[in-house]
This record gives C-alpha cells, sequence and structure tokens, in this order.
C-alpha cells in the first residue's frame, strides 16, 4: 500500500464524525516532508490540524509504516493555494477569484454559481469612456487551470 493511501485512510478515520471536513491532498514528498492539507466548510480551527496530525503520526509510529526520517505537516489551505475540489468552489461562492483558463486568459469576478460541470462569476465590464457594468458568465471546469481567491482589503 502506498504511504499516501495509508495517510488517506488514516485521516478519514479521524475525520469520519466531521461531515464540516474534507481532505484537499496528501503527498509524500521527496525531502521526506509528509503533508496533508485539510479543509472545511466554515474554515479549519488549528486544534482540528493538531488532533489529525496526532492521530496519523502515532498510527504511522506504531506500524513503521515510513522507514526514512520524515516530517508530518497538517494544514489547511493557505489564501494564495489555488481551488481543487468542487467542495472547495461551493464555500468560496460569494468571494472574488482569479480563473487562469486553458488559454492562459485571467478572468476576475465574484463566484455565484457552482455546479457539476462548471461556475458562473459575475465580471466588471469596463470600456472606455463608459461606466463599468456586470455581467454573468458561465465557465466549464474544462476551461479552467487554476482558480485562486483574491483578497480584499477594502
Amino acid at each position: 500500500m502506498q504511504i499516501e493511501e495509508r495517510v488517506r485512510a488514516l485521516v478519514e478515520e479521524k475525520i469520519a464524525d466531521r461531515e464540516d471536513l474534507f481532505i484537499v491532498s496528501i503527498k509524500m514528498q521527496r525531502n521526506g516532508l509528509l503533508e496533508i492539507s485539510i479543509d472545511g466548510d466554515q474554515g479549519v480551527p488549528i486544534e482540528d490540524c493538531a488532533k489529525i496530525s496526532r492521530h496519523v503520526g502515532f498510527h504511522l509510529e506504531e506500524e513503521n509504516a515510513i522507514e526514512a526520517a520524515y516530517r508530518l505537516e497538517v494544514s489547511s489551505p493557505g489564501v494564495d493555494t489555488p481551488l481543487l475540489l468542487h467542495r472547495q468552489y461551493v464555500k468560496n461562492i460569494g468571494r472574488l477569484i482569479r480563473i487562469t483558463g486553458v488559454d492562459g486568459q485571467k478572468i476576475e469576478g465574484e463566484l455565484t454559481q457552482v455546479n457539476d460541470t462548471s461556475i458562473t462569476i459575475n465580471q466588471k465590464i469596463k470600456e472606455k469612456g463608459k461606466k463599468a457594468t456586470t455581467q454573468d458568465r458561465e465557465i466549464p471546469f474544462t476551461d479552467i487551470t487554476e482558480t485562486k481567491v483574491l483578497i480584499s482589503f477594502k
């Protein structure tokens, strides 16, 4: 069994009673860093990251699952981390996002809807000499290479 698969099973076991939490990614880096990224519908308190870390670390040590030295890091995705899962898009409805399309074009707008195949953003359109208007734009997931939430300091 791959170490990522075992770690996924351990994390799922620990968060089984927490429907608000979900796994974003699990990666074992070549430098021995085992990264677990957890998100939640209302964010992830640091206590939950600590509980998951203790649970996973304890079982990996008990099972001697990783022979070489490793570092375990459990965290929630940072503000600069791209959205990866459908559930992360749903969580961020109402927030300003920047999408990079498969064509390299960058599009910004407020995320207003998410369905199984696409998202809808409310995009500001500014034409020279005219007042800015907004319009809804549906973007299929297949046309998106990266989506990041933008932080506004207004």
